[in-house]
């Protein structure tokens, strides 16, 4: 029931799905709706994105697919509902209120969960206002203890995508924000040195406070159970009303677990994202499918590839169907983020040398600056702050095309 879901539903409808054909079994109590909303346009101060307003597939330009179109389309929404096994062999699903669906094709399309602190046993972990971000239920926390504790102190641990993005929207709700992340630098998946640099100086011009190297190791609450202070691991103590943790998620294969092939951490998968059991699909961050562009198995866990993959894989569910065969999957990694009035793109493959260009100095007045990746002699990869559209459009050309460097 999550985005890939919901581009898969719109799919399905261009495809001539047939009322009765298809239903989405999801946890959340909610139609599919676009995830990145949450961590950016829904914690606004002002004129915050709320649902019906970012239902799918309004992320890529499309057409909002509000609860009505499921019901028009005869697409069953079966909503708030946690399927807890699946048996492969008999075509069978059970959820956690023992309701049975039966199926012919299954497309799997669970997503990742969010890795807790207390997954660890860390200390203090099960604290009041301790929050991570995932789903709407999660965003509706958030914004709530960010009206509780109004203009507060919060701690943000993670310095990925979720750790910048929630830094900045707890800043701009006027929280005195401090961030704490191991790593010698943030997004370290994806940022050199040099592109960190012009971040968290920027991010530091913005009253935000960083700390690297260390992590949280301990939590005190006060007397109502809400969290307090947070401990690190080199000793130093923050105070904090609010916590927010993103330190990564794990694809949620464990329904499938010895019945289906495994590769990378997912669901293997060919190039029309079928798994090694016939009539049964994975797409989005748990499928490992072959990457025409590397001649390598990936795992891509981003909301453009849930978009694409879950029109490929319906795609090809139709042609099987009617004997026809559809292109192979060719897709080119795609990264970006925003926040306060910077935003950023990425295309390729973040691997061999980096070629710092343009200004990265965080106290430009208007930050442009980017990285091409060299690899074997080509130009694989390329990161661009402060872009247009044509720039962007550009960058995604050079990294398909991998021009001799």
């Amino acid at each position: 029931g999550g985005v890939a879901a919901g581009y898969a539903a719109r799919e399905f409808a261009k495809q001539g799905v047939q009322p009765g054909e298809l239903a989405i079994i999801s946890k959340e109590s909610v139609a599919p709706y676009e995830r990145p909303a949450l961590s950016k346009g829904y914690l606004f101060p002002q004129n915050a994105a709320r649902l019906p307003g970012f239902h799918t597939c309004v992320g890529s330009g499309g057409e909002k697919l509000l609860p009505e179109w499921y019901t028009e389309k005869g697409i069953e929404l079966i909503l708030s509902t946690e399927i807890v096994k699946a048996d492969l062999a008999s075509k069978t699903l059970t959820s956690a209120a023992g309701a049975t669906f039966t199926y012919e094709t299954l497309l799997i399309a669970t997503g990742s969960s969010t890795i807790k602190l207390t997954d660890f046993g860390v200390q203090g972990a099960e604290a009041n206002n301790i929050l991570y971000l995932r789903d709407i239920n999660d965003a509706d926390k958030l914004v709530a203890a960010m009206q509780a504790k109004k203009d507060g102190k919060a701690v943000v641990v993670g310095g990925g995508y979720i750790g910048l993005e929630l830094s900045a929207a707890l800043k701009l709700n006027n929280f005195d924000v401090t961030m704490v992340y191991p790593e010698p630098w943030c997004m370290p998946r994806l940022f050199t040195a040099g592109i960190a640099h012009f971040y968290e100086g920027y991010y530091a011009s913005k009253g935000i406070n960083i700390v690297k190297g260390t992590v949280a190791s301990g939590f005190d609450a006060d007397a109502n159970g809400d969290v307090a202070v947070v401990k690190l691991k080199d000793g130093r103590v923050l105070d904090a009303n609010i916590v927010i943790v993103g330190v990564g998620g794990r694809p949620l294969t464990g329904l499938f677990k010895g019945q289906v092939d495994e590769e990378k951490g997912g669901l293997k998968t060919d190039t029309f994202f079928e798994t090694s059991v016939a009539g049964v699909y994975a797409i989005g961050d748990v499928a490992s499918f072959p990457m025409k562009l590397y001649n390598e198995p990936r795992r891509v866990e981003h909301v453009d590839h849930a978009r694409k993959s879950a029109e490929q894989a319906v795609k090809a569910i139709k042609a099987k169907e009617s004997g026809e065969t559809v292109a192979e999957y060719d897709y080119l990694p795609y990264f970006y983020s925003r926040s306060f009035d910077i935003a950023w793109q990425f295309y390729g493959d973040n691997v061999g040398e980096s070629v710092l260009f343009g200004d990265n100095d965080p106290a430009a007045a208007k930050a442009k600056f980017g990285t091409y990746w060299v690899k074997d002699g080509k130009v694989v990869g390329v990161f661009l702050e402060g872009g247009s559209a044509d720039e962007n459009q550009a960058i995604a050309k050079v990294a398909r095309a991998q021009p001799p460097a």
